[in-house]
């Protein structure tokens, strides 16, 4: 008798071996399928929650969904402020223009300070932080439309006091520090950090003691805001999903629809890898005992010029 089995046992043993990986492949296709079914639902149901639509703007004065899918130049406005016990907030503390150019691979992003003395439509001159005071995300959009001469196709509006726990479900933020302070009970050394909620909250917070003033608060948000973009984008977060969909829900409005939301990932995910800054210079003012962040007329066309420039780039 032959030592070795037949070959019909040797073919059949390998058939078995290999309806075994299908079986495993197919169960695997089929888990992964259904979570990512499950997560599209969870982030459908997120992003309607999200979704609060502008009434009058010239996001509806254009095709959006055209822009889009002709990978024109889409801007953003970022608005964050505090909101407590579901309380509106009554001035913003933050205002963050960006522009995302798909064609040359950049996003232009810079602060708004929020005592720039400007036009509000329908209320004459004043901090352009009232703007929203007076008429929320949709005066508010129309007075930087106003300022930088160009449309503005989305807003975010973020709560900053959920800014914390949006830098937690990412798993904390690294950034570069320019200079050596305390403040909110920590200390933030020079050079590379990587921060908790909680620290970057404060990171975000101080500018009493910046030598820029708020110019440089806002430089150190643009930073984590960089940061995080690039943490949400990442596997690594992918693997918590579930905590960044609980924080977004929670803290964030915006007129951005889902389908849009893919889009704009899909086809302009190129350009956040190069983003320039720019910086408003003006002058303290006291205008009717009322302290102002005053402009002239020639910063006024140089920034409009700088944002066009940027449009115009291929």
């Amino acid at each position: 008798m032959s030592p070795y089995p037949p070959r019909h046992a040797k073919h059949k043993k390998k058939k078995v071996w290999l309806w075994v990986i299908l079986l495993v492949l197919i169960v695997s296709l089929l888990i992964f399928l259904s979570y990512s079914f499950y997560l599209y639902k969870q982030v459908e149901t997120v992003v309607a929650t999200m979704y609060k639509p502008l009434e009058d703007s010239e996001l509806n004065k254009s095709n959006v969904n055209r822009l889009l899918a002709d990978q024109e130049v889409i801007n953003v406005l970022l608005l964050g402020g505090d909101e407590r016990d579901g309380e509106s907030v009554s001035r913003t503390d933050s205002m963050i223009f960006a522009s995302v150019n798909p064609k040359s691979n950049q996003i232009l992003m810079f602060s708004i300070p929020r005592d720039t003395y400007v036009e509000i439509p329908g209320y004459g001159m004043d901090k352009i932080n009232h703007s929203y005071a007076f008429g929320q995300e949709e005066l508010t959009i129309k007075t930087v439309e106003n300022f930088l001469d160009v449309p503005i196709h989305f807003y975010f509006k973020i709560n900053m006091e959920g800014f914390e726990d949006g830098v937690d479900a990412v798993g904390g933020v690294t950034v570069t520090n320019t200079f050596e302070f305390s403040y909110g009970g920590f200390e933030f050394p020079k050079g590379t950090l990587h921060l908790n909620g909680e620290e970057a909250l404060e990171f975000t917070r101080m500018r009493d003691v910046d030598p820029n003033g708020d110019f440089g608060r806002t430089s150190r948000q643009r930073e984590v805001i960089k940061a995080m973009i690039g943490k949400v984008v990442s596997f690594e977060s992918f693997t918590r999903i579930n905590e960044v969909l609980s924080v977004i829900e929670d803290n964030v409005k915006t007129n951005m629809q889902l389908s849009q939301m893919k889009e704009l990932y899909l086809s302009y995910r190129g350009a956040r890898k190069e983003i320039a800054t720019e910086h408003i210079e003006g002058s303290g003012e006291i205008i009717d005992q009322v302290w102002y962040y005053v402009l002239t007329d020639e910063e006024v066309e140089r920034i409009r010029g700088v944002v066009k420039e940027h449009i115009q780039e291929e």
